[in-house]
Order: structure tokens, then sequence, then C-alpha cells
């Protein structure tokens, strides 16, 4: 059976705060191997191969304060 994360422990393995992951996975810039329908919502499992993936993914982000919307 494979070692699999949560999304706060996948967070820190990767390097970035639990939100910024969540937001990710809201945007559907990532997406982990295992998601379980669980009461309408999804409950994320990560892969060791999944966090390798993502700190990659990391990288390619800009850092920073995101732009403001106009309304």
């Amino acid at each position: 059976m494979k070692k699999t994360y949560s999304t706060k422990q996948a967070a820190k393995l990767i390097g970035v705060h639990f939100v910024t992951l969540k937001r990710w996975l809201a945007a559907r810039k990532i997406r982990p191997s295992i998601g379980t329908p669980m009461n309408g919502r999804t409950l994320w499992r990560f892969t060791d191969t999944d966090v390798d993936k993502f700190r990659r993914f990391k990288g390619t982000q800009k850092t920073g304060p995101k732009p403001k919307k106009r309304k």
C-alpha cells in the first residue's frame, strides 16, 4: 500500500502554505492521484509522486502578492 498525505501534510512537504495548495486545487492547476468524494466534497490524498510533481510546479509560479482585481 502506498504512503499518502493529507493536504496539510503535502503542503508542508511541497514547501507552500496549505491555503496555497487548496487554492491551486480549486483553480484546477493541480490534481493529485487520489480523490475520494465525500458528502459533496472531495478528500484529496497525495502520493510521493504527486509531491515531487507539485514541487516542480511550485517552481513555475510567480511569488509575491497577487494583483488586485478592479470592479
